[in-house]
């Protein structure tokens, strides 16, 4: 019998090695990417849940960071509990931080849709809709382009944010979309107003639309944080259900 040369024998070893390497579920993992979407540089992180596999379709979050919407802030957004229970619950989230300093409900909003579908082409996830939140700027940011581009997402979850600059087209857009508003009794921007008549218009439409004041809590609520971010993802959970009542 003839023997392999050792060369082949090598290349045949390292090929079943890597293929082994790939077909195993990966550990809970958070990703720094780069991208180009609509001519600008998006920088972004992604969590990949626990046993992630390629392969497999998973819910997926877009996720804005408040204030000036950096990287940094990005970061705390995903320490403060969002990464946790994302890799335990089994979602992908993905967080970009704001283009040039442009925020996403200004100047920053016109890397989508393309910045979607660059993730879309990348990660598989279910329905191709994402469940889009954030808190501050970042709820306002979800509402904003929630309302522009309604077929990429399920639901819009706000802790706390409004529709800046709403109108009748506008919350239409977002009628068919399950909508949490969350926000501080002690809230020093005082945005309850705001999101109570949003809130109210939907639901008037038919739309599953909760607006709750989280007592004793100021602008940045500890009641949604750590453990209790478990509570946004209930909310989540709940579109299965559907969004119109």
């Amino acid at each position: 019998m003839m023997q392999q040369p050792r060369s082949s024998l090598a290349r045949f070893v390292l090929t079943v090695l890597t293929m082994a390497v790939f077909a195993m579920p990966l550990h809970a993992e958070v990703v720094e990417k780069t991208t180009k979407a609509a001519g600008r540089t998006v920088r972004y992180k992604v969590v990949l849940p626990d046993g992630y596999k390629a392969s497999q379709t998973y819910p997926g979050i877009l996720a804005f960071g408040g204030g000036p919407q950096t990287m940094n802030v990005v970061d705390n957004l995903l320490n403060r509990g969002l990464r946790a229970e994302a890799e335990k619950r089994g979602y992908v989230v993905i967080a970009p931080a704001a283009p040039d300093g442009q925020l996403f409900f200004e100047d920053g909003a016109r890397i989508f849709p393309a910045f979607l579908d660059e993730v879309l082409a990348t990660y598989r996830i279910q329905g191709n809709k994402f469940h889009i939140a954030g808190p501050s700027n970042g709820g306002i940011a979800a509402f904003h382009i929630a309302a522009a581009h309604p077929r990429y997402f399920l639901s819009v979850t706000a802790f706390p944010g409004y529709m800046w600059q709403p109108s009748t087209a506008r919350l239409q857009a977002i009628s068919r979309l399950c909508v949490f508003m969350y926000v501080g009794e002690l809230d020093e921007y005082r945005w309850h107003g705001e999101m109570k008549q949003e809130a109210e218009l939907l639901r008037s439409q038919g739309t599953v639309a909760r607006y709750t004041v989280e007592k004793g809590q100021p602008h940045r609520m500890a009641t949604l944080e750590g453990a209790n971010v478990a509570r946004l993802f209930d909310g989540f959970e709940e579109t299965k259900k559907g969004c119109s009542k």
